[in-house]
Parts: C-alpha cells; sequence; structure tokens
C-alpha cells in the first residue's frame, strides 16, 4: 500500500509540474467522488461540494493562460514554488487517503521538481521539432490531464 501511495503522489506531482492546477483539481474530483478518503484529514476540504468546480476554473484558465506568450516560465520563483505546493498538496492528499501523508507529501514535491524540470525540456524538444510551441502546449496539456486521470482511477 506504501509504495503504491508512493508512485501514485509522485505522479500526481509530476502533472503539478506540468499543469500545477490539474492535480489539485483531480485530487480533489477523486476525493468528491469518495475515490480518495480525506474526511478525517485536514485535506477534506478538497472533497467539498465547492472545491472541485473551483479548482477546475482554475485549471482550464491555466490551460488557457499557458498559451499566451506573456506567461513567464515554469521555472521563475513564483511559478515554481506555485508547482511544488501544488504537487504537495496533491501528493499529500494521495498520502492521506491510506494514512501516509508525509510520504505522498515528499513524494508530490519530488514529482513537482521532475514534472516541472523534464516538462521544460520535453517541451522545448517538442516546439524546436514542431518549429512552433503551440502544438507541444496542447501535447503537454494532453498528457497531464490523461495522467491526472489514470492517477485517480488507479487510487486504493
Amino acid at each position: 500500500m506504501a509504495t503504491t501511495a508512493f508512485v501514485l503522489a509522485l505522479l500526481i506531482g509530476a502533472t503539478a509540474g506540468l499543469r500545477a492546477m490539474t492535480a489539485p483539481a483531480a485530487v480533489s474530483w477523486a476525493a468528491r467522488l469518495g475515490w480518495l478518503q480525506l474526511g478525517p484529514t485536514g485535506l477534506a476540504f478538497l472533497g467539498y461540494a465547492v472545491t472541485p468546480w473551483i479548482l477546475t476554473l482554475l485549471a482550464l484558465g491555466e490551460l488557457v493562460t499557458d498559451q499566451l506568450p506573456a506567461t513567464p516560465s515554469r521555472t521563475v520563483p513564483i511559478q515554481f514554488g506555485t508547482r511544488l505546493l501544488m504537487g504537495a498538496l496533491s501528493g499529500g492528499a494521495i498520502g492521506a487517503g491510506v494514512g501516509l501523508m508525509a510520504l505522498g507529501l515528499a513524494a508530490g514535491i519530488a514529482g513537482a521538481i521532475i514534472g516541472t524540470l523534464g516538462g521544460r525540456a520535453y517541451r522545448a524538444r517538442l516546439a524546436a521539432a514542431f518549429g512552433n510551441d503551440r502544438p507541444a502546449a496542447f501535447i503537454e496539456d494532453a498528457v497531464a490531464i490523461v495522467g491526472a486521470v489514470l492517477v485517480m482511477v488507479a487510487l486504493p
């Protein structure tokens, strides 16, 4: 159980590294749908009726703003910090669902670092191959969304 929670928290953290708000939106929906039990924890708010909707709106907004040329790099301090925070929150929630919040939190942070730096490098290569960043951004969006859904479906 601990290994599964660690791997899933690492993966949702990597999702946060790609798209910061996609990870907590997915975790919030999992909590709301009863796939992730957060009731006795400080993260129970993720399962409240309004939380997944708010986080989904923020995630959709991020998908739009990522396409704008004025959007700063994901490695500037505020962007990088947000990804670490969302990775920690999302990974911690997965860990908390099985009584291992600290493990999930650490794995979420590690995944966010991997997703942020790896996502930037991979997107740059894709953009160079396409000769345009937009297709690379759409592919990254798809990877983040599908990845988040797969992690939620795999919850223990």
